[in-house]
């Protein structure tokens, strides 16, 4: 196995290419630098490009495997028509990775791609050591959950996604954020099985306080979805179900939890400030990635692009 391999999350996988494809989408499926990339091509307004979230899984410290991955791939996007390509690769952000991807003709995108900022809890400590690595009100709020008599239940079943397509729906209403369809979710459902799991919490009366969708690839398991009813206003649900998660995933020899999604630093306008506080406090290091960057193809067009992008993102708060 190449050694990037177990960076791989589910957004580099065979069931993400199939998720795409039945939202229609097309995708392409090439082994790079002994190393499965997923190429969406994805028809903008704006124009036609490729994205390639959380990767693509080469040595980007191999000046010729980089070389040749990047050459390889842009050769698809231009057969493709595309204006540029869009990736984020699997990179913690640092100086010398920006100089990598900028020797390498990339530019930073004026549009994040993926979680480019999270936090991962390590599966391989102990629970008590993972309870006592917790913000002290998260640890209060999960022992709470459990007095409470805090219920959590978890399904792979299909009426399941369209319940939580709806109470998402009102969530988002709420938040101010744009939830994925209903089509979306059920390409998921589908395409990941038993491996895209959608746990919630409830009273113990059988109320639905919150529901989470977590979706396991290799050694990683991602904390893609949430939504909520308003009794989590009340009650700590949302503690208990990531407490129940991070147990049961230790259980099944998962490594790390990702948590997927969390405000840049010094951004307390970003759209993801409000969940920032909540994810934290599970402990777990913050981690950030390079942003995603783009491959121009297409010079005079992708010009047009980037500033839309950049109005939108600033419309947007992201």
């Amino acid at each position: 196995m190449k050694k990037t391999n177990h960076l791989r999350n589910f957004l580099q996988t065979e069931q993400w290419a199939v998720v795409n494809e039945k939202i229609g989408h097309k995708v392409i499926r090439e082994t790079i630098a002994d190393s499965l990339v997923i190429m969406i091509i994805k028809n903008a307004k704006r124009g036609r490009y490729m994205e390639i979230p959380c990767g693509p899984l080469i040595d980007w410290n191999d000046e010729t495997e980089r070389s040749r991955a990047l050459n390889q791939i842009k050769s698809i996007a231009t057969a493709e028509k595309c204006v540029f390509i869009r990736m984020r690769p699997q990179l913690e952000d640092s100086s010398e990775n920006r100089q990598i991807l900028q020797k390498s003709g990339l530019k930073v995108a004026p549009m994040h791609l993926a979680a480019e900022h999270t936090v991962i809890i390590d599966l391989t400590k102990s629970e008590d050591d993972l309870l006592a690595g917790m913000r002290r009100q998260t640890r209060y709020e999960v022992r709470q959950s459990i007095k409470k008599e805090i219920v959590v239940e978890k399904s792979t079943n299909e009426q399941i996604f369209k319940e939580f397509f709806q109470i998402q729906a009102e969530t988002a209403a709420r938040q101010h954020f744009i939830p994925p369809s209903q089509r979306e979710l059920l390409a998921e459902h589908e395409a990941f099985g038993d491996h895209a799991v959608m746990y919630i919490a409830k009273t113990k009366d059988g109320a639905p306080i919150a529901y989470g969708l977590i979706i396991k690839s290799g050694e990683e398991a991602d904390y893609y979805e949430a939504a909520s009813t308003d009794l989590n206003r009340k009650l700590p649900g949302a503690y208990a179900l990531q407490w129940q998660v991070i147990r049961d995933l230790k259980t099944e020899g998962f490594r790390r939890y990702n948590l997927w999604g969390i405000a840049p630093p010094n951004q307390p306008n970003h759209r993801y400030a409000g969940v920032t506080t909540f994810k934290t406090g599970f402990g777990g290091a913050k981690i950030t990635y390079v942003p995603a960057h783009d491959l121009v193809i297409n010079p005079v067009r992708y010009a047009f692009d980037y500033l839309i992008e950049k109005a939108r993102k600033k419309k947007r708060h992201l």
